[in-house]
């Protein structure tokens, strides 16, 4: 073992083999009869196994990539030094490291060998030729019997297509944000959800049989555009159907608080199937438990309205009075209510651009989206940087969010959104700059404001939902909702990026991320204040509102 920041792992050395075996033959303990750091080290030389963990996380599925692996050193006649210096030496990180995917050239080395040349004095290593590992990867099967990494190779010059199958996640992301919301404004919020969810199983499906990395990838852009498009129609259709108190509790402990246990239950479904493909079929299959919602779940009456069926509208109104033993009024809509909103009227994202009140509004709320993005999924995509049981970490990650949406949903319903949303970034980006000031030594602390970091981007991500949904009309709220969901998708393409910055300087990422969270608090405070206040329905509303904001007047829908 030896110490890496602070932290005990495994080196790519181990004690001489030969006085290793001799002392256990003689039955001597380590650390009891013979001092451990008084052995000599040499290098590994049967073979070289080298981790790296990939983990990834949405609302719906996750999957765990993990390989372990490296360049195998056949059981060829060489001479001890040789088997020693077969490896090359790398320089990663400011550190002298062993190459994870190349050897110097095997016969040149054994013809050296053979002739009684000795590396470093009779040769120079660095004028040898090197290759790959020719000889294929042994893959440890102590956390997952096969993953899509084992499956294809995806090690060594092929590493780079692991991450880029998160890409192709996000990207997915970013396709159903931006889609989503003008399909489901046009055609109703339940209809969309119901059509999202069928096809997210089918794809899941579809990709346990891929057979080969490219299709793989190319099914995950249609998971993405599915999964978030589940998740943004639910979310606008609760924001609509619910009250104003239930509204809170809603977009908050039900939209968010429920993956979440999902995501804290999804670790131990892994570790009961440890295959990827059977993995897949698994969470697909799970989708059919949603099929009866079908008859529960109502349309958007506010929709319906804003289509000019108020019949429908009406209707849904009167059973949901009924079974909360509310006697409805004879009238549900009046007559100016209805000329109020032609239903002819269908709206597009010129509708959002063309308005200079909408435009200025939806511009500070994509920076927004995206600063809290960056930072979220910042630090949750770090976890998987974290030593120890993949399994048991993901559960702490998901588990460490549960007090912050409890707190929010509780302050959702006290304080007002500017201020709170304001307050949450501060304590996001504000601890993480602190890091940078903390002594190498004290990692306890420093883990602790990074925690600290995510259960304030925890909560502004929480936050920014319902404040967004306040803000717009009905008639744009969905498309609103998914054009700054697409915007916050950049955010999350970008974050794996940022903490690869960490290779360079380990307190870049935090900066960056801290800085951009704080500087994106100002802005909240332009955006109109929400609280207690009716939503608005119409265009014309949402501007009226604009306009009596910068004419210093009572703001009122």
């Amino acid at each position: 073992m030896e110490s890496v920041d602070g932290v005990s792992t495994r080196s790519c050395s181990r004690l001489n083999l030969d006085i290793v075996r001799n002392y256990s033959d003689r039955g001597v303990i380590p650390n009891l009869d013979v001092n451990v750091s008084e052995i000599p080290l040499q290098r590994c030389l049967d073979s070289w196994k080298y981790s790296k963990d990939i983990y990834q996380s949405t609302i719906v599925t996750e999957i765990f990539l993990i390989w372990i692996g490296g360049p195998r050193i056949e059981d060829v006649n060489l001479t001890e030094e040789w088997r020693e210096a077969i490896i090359p030496v790398q320089v990663v990180n400011g550190e002298q490291v062993l190459s994870k995917c190349s050897r110097y050239r095997l016969d040149v080395v054994r013809n050296l060998s053979a002739q009684g040349n000795l590396p470093g004095r009779d040769v120079n290593l660095t004028l040898l030729e090197q290759e790959g590992c020719v000889d294929g990867w042994r893959y440890s099967k102590d956390i997952f019997q096969s993953t899509i990494v084992t499956e294809w190779d995806l090690v060594c010059d092929n590493e780079w297509k692991v991450p880029f199958a998160s890409s192709c996640l996000f990207l997915g992301f970013l396709v159903g944000s931006f889609c989503s919301g003008q399909i489901s404004d046009r055609f109703g919020r339940k209809k969309i959800l119901f059509i999202s969810l069928g096809v997210q199983s089918v794809f899941v499906l579809l990709q346990s049989f891929s057979y080969s990395w490219m299709m793989f990838c190319t099914i995950f852009l249609f998971i993405g555009a599915s999964q978030i498009s589940i998740y943004i129609c639910a979310f606008v259709l609760g924001t609509e159907v619910l009250s104003k108190s239930m509204r809170v509790l809603f977009t908050t402990l039900g939209a968010f608080l429920f993956p979440c246990l999902g995501y804290m239950l999804l670790p131990w479904i892994a570790y009961g199937i440890r295959t990827w493909r059977t993995l897949l079929m698994v969470l697909a299959s799970l989708s059919v438990v949603y099929i009866p919602l079908w008859w529960f779940i109502p349309e958007s009456p506010r929709w319906l309205f804003s289509q000019g069926r108020l019949e429908e509208a009406e209707a849904i109104l009167r059973e949901a009075a009924r079974k909360n033993k509310v006697e409805a009024p004879p009238t549900v809509f009046k007559q100016t209510e209805s000329v109020a909103s032609p239903p002819t009227k269908k709206y597009t994202i010129l509708d959002i651009l063309k308005s200079s009140n909408i435009r200025c509004i939806t511009f500070m709320s994509l920076l927004l989206w995206i600063a809290i993005n960056i930072g979220y999924y910042g630090l949750s995509l770090n976890t998987a940087n974290l030593s120890g049981d993949p399994f048991m970490n993901s559960f702490l990650s998901a588990l460490t969010e549960v007090p912050a949406y409890i707190m929010c949903t509780y302050l959702l319903n006290k304080c007002p959104r500017r201020a709170l949303l304001s307050s949450f970034l501060v304590i996001g980006g504000g601890f993480l700059l602190l890091v940078q000031l903390i002594p190498e030594t004290l990692h306890e602390l420093t883990l602790a404001l990074v925690m600290i970091g995510k259960f304030g981007f925890t909560m502004a991500f929480s936050t920014v939902y319902i404040y967004t949904a306040e803000i717009y009309p009905t008639v744009l709220r969905n498309m609103g909702i998914g054009i700054c969901s697409s915007a916050a998708r950049i955010g999350s393409i970008t974050a794996p990026y940022i903490i690869f910055l960490g290779t360079y300087n380990k307190f870049l990422p935090y900066v960056i991320m801290g800085s951009l969270t704080v500087v994106t608090s100002l802005v909240n405070f332009f955006l109109p204040e929400t609280f207690n206040k009716d939503l608005p329905e119409t265009v014309e509303q949402m501007q009226e509102y604009q306009r009596r904001k910068q004419a210093g007047l009572s703001l009122k829908f």
